[in-house]
């Protein structure tokens, strides 16, 4: 594990697949990160890449090649090399090898920093191309925050030119675990908000597309728990375990997600698919508050 703290906020993150393990907050004295209980969920805030959610079928084409692929790609599985830990910066990096390779034929270099100021972690991503050939990937967060067994989902507060009052969102389809995507449903937050109920995530995650969500947080009893704000992102997951009263919610910013319900396209036709030239690099950052 390594740590980075201030005299608000004690941060942990794994070298195993960058993640981000803790968040202690202080003045609180209270956990904000989940703390991945098997009996719900095992997982913090995996890294996604170079996938962000399911393939139809279990297969992706590239080339006219089936490649397989599980859920959210591999790098949340792998372990990462640290090349900075400090009170205030880390900095992991994974790169392609034999075994990535053989089921994703890139050759490219992930290197995640973690910062720490004040109340509110800054996450960049930083994907570089070291191949020859064009680089297609997905990239996604998915952090997991305790919560309360009561609270509320805020939406966009204290941005400017948002609409709150309506907001469109897809389902996930249980029987291929793809993107609902021609049945889509709407919200109609309250003040920007909604509050929790137990049956909001009976149909797994609600999906946020065309950068229609770039802050969202969550709020109990007044106070403001964890802010996560992610501006330019195209998609946001929203999700907690199904059919439970898991005490935890995921705000995951999603830059390219899972399949639309029946594609069977080339990866580079993927929604939202990310295309880097060799030699290039592709950067992106969102910040999670703890706090006021």
């Amino acid at each position: 594990m390594r740590t980075m703290e201030n005299e608000k906020l004690r941060v942990t993150v794994s070298d195993h697949g960058a993640e981000l393990c803790s968040i202690y907050d202080k003045e609180e004295e209270r956990e904000a990160v989940w703390t991945a209980d098997p009996a719900f969920w095992n997982r913090h805030a995996p890294v996604l890449f170079p996938f962000v959610g399911k393939v139809n079928g279990g297969y992706y084409t590239h080339k006219g090649v089936r490649y397989p692929m599980g859920q959210h790609g591999f790098a949340r599985d792998k372990e990462f090399e640290c090349l900075e830990n400090t009170e205030s910066k880390t900095v992991h990096r994974l790169v392609s090898d034999e075994n990535t390779k053989a089921v994703y034929p890139f050759d490219f270099a992930l290197v995640i920093t973690q910062e720490l100021q004040d109340r509110t972690l800054k996450v960049t991503w930083q994907v570089e191309n070291t191949g020859d050939d064009i680089l297609y990937f997905s990239i996604g967060g998915h952090p997991a925050f305790l919560v309360p067994g009561q609270y509320e989902i805020t939406f966009n507060q204290g941005l400017e030119n948002h609409e709150e009052d309506q907001l469109t969102y897809c389902l996930i389809d249980p029987e291929t675990a793809g993107v609902d995507f021609a049945n889509p449903r709407t919200l109609k937050p309250e003040n920007g908000r909604i509050s929790y109920n137990r049956h909001i995530f009976d149909q797994d995650a609600l999906i946020f597309d065309e950068c229609q969500i770039e802050r969202v947080g969550i709020e109990a009893d007044g106070k403001k728990l964890v802010t996560l704000t992610c501006q330019g992102f195209p998609s946001v997951g929203i999700w907690s375990k199904p059919k439970t009263d898991a005490p935890f919610v995921c705000l995951e910013p999603w830059i390219g997600r899972c399949d639309n319900v029946g594609f069977d396209g080339e990866l580079k036709e993927k929604y939202c698919e990310q295309h880097l030239e060799p030699g290039k690099v592709f950067l992106a950052s969102y910040t999670i508050t703890v706090g006021e």
